[in-house]
């Protein structure tokens, strides 16, 4: 755009531009396309020095720097060649301040930072209010969205100085009226310059919120607290004038309360007290005699009965829905649960085999274990998957009562089709001991379609905790409503 060359190729930010077969080197070459247009003549043409015969800069440096030093100041507003967007940005800069002239890029100049007053005699912070229901942090999708909005900005600013940046906040605060954010370009080649404490002191003095900030950019957002200066101003005058009413109404109170302490008793108010009391009663009360006095006790005490039988009550109809819900959820996951027969043609071992059936399964590290889901489809199928590789399977309960144990193992073995070796003390639990058979075939189908799957034997253990508990809680609210009528009738 500014030398009027062609981009052949580009890798990150190396480029190649080709200058084209017409290309011509003229001492005056032609304005720039749009604001950037460094030294502009009478005649619109640019002053460029040509570099590339030391001889003809010797001879020609003298009229150049006549030239350089006649020329008119630069014209910032040549907007011929601009879009509306662009025109009405260009507008919105020459607002906040002086351009910045040696801008490296490319597009509509920056306010130049620097030139803005360091400070401005009473300048505060902007009145900021949150609207109800809205948190002040950003989400991460409005930190995106926010980033990307920005990235396709032009920069607003060019600084280089690290503190004393009132005028610039002033600036920033008058064109967040009119953008959500800010884009601030920290100057090249400017020693010293250190972009952590320029963001952190333009943050303090405007309350935004910091977006981006490198080497190269900063990026502030205004804040969803932010405030136009002429509402900031209006609220900030109702704020005072309702901190003044209030101060006011303090002043008033603190009068009255004084004036009543002057005529007070001993200077302690009677509202409230014994005193005032037992003055209400000996001009207004009557005695009450101690026939009353034992009905008022009765009275109470009947009350206090009642509450606590409704309380009572209350407790026993809530277990009772408890157990009717955990049972009727029980039923329905129970429906779907078929459990096989024991089979007639069933093989027998001798005492001598199962001895050693017996102390292979106890020696044996790898095991089974059977959980709070009980018995479910995944049991099943992990035992035929032992017993591709071992005759003997151990399983590892931790049920606490036996009678439950053995009920698991006589389930395992008709649904397994293996042969129930043993039950020991183990302790880890109860290890259940299986044998599969002399004539043992796999079946088809390794896991049984009769049985629960996992997720529906958890729910059907999870109902089975719930009745039982919910039928100790009922034991209980029936011996405590058992003994709070006993207690009422002796």
């Amino acid at each position: 755009r500014r030398t009027g060359g062609l981009i052949i190729w580009r890798a990150g930010s190396v480029m190649v531009v080709y200058r084209g077969s017409n290309y011509t080197r003229p001492l005056k070459s032609q304005p720039f396309d749009g604001t950037s247009s460094p030294r502009k003549g009478e005649d619109s043409t640019l002053f460029i020095p040509d570099g590339s015969s030391t001889a003809e800069n010797d001879n020609q440096g003298k009229d150049l720097t006549a030239q350089h030093d006649n020329a008119p100041i630069l014209d910032l507003h040549n907007t011929e060649d601009m879009t509306e967007e662009e025109l009405e940005f260009n507008q919105m800069l020459d607002e906040l301040g002086p351009r910045f002239v040696d801008w490296w890029g490319t597009g509509i100049l920056p306010v130049d930072a620097d030139l803005l007053p360091q400070t401005i005699p009473g300048y505060k912070a902007p009145f900021r209010v949150l609207p109800t229901g809205m948190r002040t942090s950003l989400t991460n999708s409005e930190l995106t969205n926010l980033r990307k909005l920005a990235r396709n900005l032009p920069c607003h600013f060019a600084l280089g100085r690290n503190r004393n940046h009132q005028g610039l906040a002033a600036a920033i605060v008058k064109l967040w009226e009119k953008s959500l954010v800010v884009k601030i370009a920290v100057k090249r080649g400017i020693q010293n310059t250190n972009n952590k404490l320029m963001s952190d002191e333009i943050k303090n003095l405007t309350g935004g919120t910091l977006l981006l900030r490198n080497k190269y950019y900063i990026v502030i957002y205004r804040g969803k607290d932010f405030l136009p200066t002429s509402v900031a101003a209006a609220l900030a005058e109702r704020e005072e004038l309702t901190k003044d009413i209030q101060n006011l109404e303090e002043q008033r109170r603190s009068i009255s309360i004084e004036h009543s302490s002057e005529d007070g008793f001993d200077g302690h108010a009677l509202v409230g007290t014994l005193a005032e009391f037992q003055e209400a009663q000996a001009r207004w009360g009557r005695n009450v005699t101690s026939k009353e006095q034992q009905e008022m006790k009765e009275a109470s005490f009947r009350s206090e009965k009642e509450k606590l039988f409704r309380r009572l009550e209350h407790k026993l109809s809530i277990a009772q829905a408890k157990i009717h819900r955990a049972g009727k959820l029980l039923s329905k996951i129970e429906a779907s649960m078929i459990l096989a027969n024991p089979s007639d043609d069933r093989e027998m071992i001798t005492a001598e085999e199962r001895s050693v059936f017996r102390r292979i399964g106890l020696k044996m590290k790898a095991y089974l274990p059977v959980g709070i889901r009980g018995v479910f489809d995944g049991v099943i199928e992990n035992m035929h998957l032992h017993w591709k590789h071992r005759e003997v399977v151990k399983l590892i309960t931790k049920q606490k009562t036996l009678a439950f144990v053995e009920e698991t193992a006589r389930l395992l073995e008709y649904e397994s089709g293996g042969i129930l070796v043993a039950i020991e003390r183990v302790p880890k639990g109860h290890a259940l001991i299986f044998y599969r058979g002399k004539n043992y075939r796999r079946p088809i189908n390794i896991r049984p379609r009769n049985l629960l799957t996992k997720a529906k034997a958890l729910k059907r253990a999870v109902a089975m905790q719930r009745h039982e508990v919910s039928s100790l809680m009922l034991g209980c609210h029936v011996k405590e409503l058992t003994s709070f009528c006993f207690s009422l009738n002796s």
